[in-house]
């Protein structure tokens, strides 16, 4: 007698159909990172208006700033909030005139730049929530310019950590490269990280026997650089 062995797969485990993958929702993204609308200064709007005494000066080979009036004479109660709030600029002229005007004015204000404190503080803030690595970049270094430019102004700043260091607390271990640019004449090879780290340092050496708890408050991971 002949068994014949049949050639179906009745009894096999697998299948000729393909698999079908299991859904799976996308991962949620915060947006902590996500650069925000960047809405025209009043410094943008004062300079096209030709109220501002600043202006490109092209004679020569490097480009400097020309003031009309010298910044020791200037109303720093109305200029210096207007320099300040043109920092979030990203277009020359308005990028280049705030930026240097505002270096100028924190160079020569002397006393008259602790009165005006508090007027500055909405534009650094909106700088700093800019969340563009370029301007995070500049206004740490205006702040560094800024806490150094008197007595008593790093003190002043101490009631408004609150307003502007949630910002430093998320880039703080950020350590995205910021590339090897040039910062009108100054060459600069550095990240947000470390930026936001000197900028802490100086907040708590200028800042009085308050900065660092209030540092510490909203920067859980900052560590005192003078009690260390």
């Amino acid at each position: 007698m002949t068994t014949s062995i049949g050639h179906g797969s009745g009894g096999n485990c697998f299948s000729t159909q393909k698999k079908v993958e299991k859904f799976s929702h996308p991962k949620p993204v915060s947006g902590a990172y996500t650069k925000r609308y960047i809405a025209p200064s009043e410094f943008r709007r004062f300079y096209d208006r030709g109220d501002l005494p600043i202006k490109v000066d092209h004679q020569g080979s490097v480009t400097k700033i020309h003031w009309k009036i010298s910044p020791e004479q200037l109303d720093y109660h109305h200029y210096l909030p207007i320099f300040f709030d043109g920092l979030r600029e990203k277009i020359d002229p308005y990028r280049f005139l705030s930026i240097m005007g505002t270096y100028e004015m924190l160079e020569k204000g002397g006393p008259k730049i602790l009165p005006v404190i508090p007027q500055l503080i909405i534009p650094i803030k909106t700088a700093l929530n800019s969340r563009d690595s370029d301007i995070i970049q500049i206004t740490l270094k205006v702040l560094q310019k800024l806490v150094t430019s008197g007595e008593m102004i790093g003190e002043a700043l101490v009631p408004y950590y609150r307003q502007i260091l949630p910002i430093f607390n998320l880039y703080k271990s950020k350590n995205s490269n910021l590339g090897d640019k040039i910062d009108y004449g100054q060459r600069n090879k550095s990240n947000i990280g470390d930026l936001i780290q000197e900028t802490l340092e100086l907040f708590e050496q200028t800042g009085g026997e308050d900065a660092f708890i209030n540092i510490k408050y909203m920067i859980p991971t900052y560590e005192s650089c003078i009690l260390n």
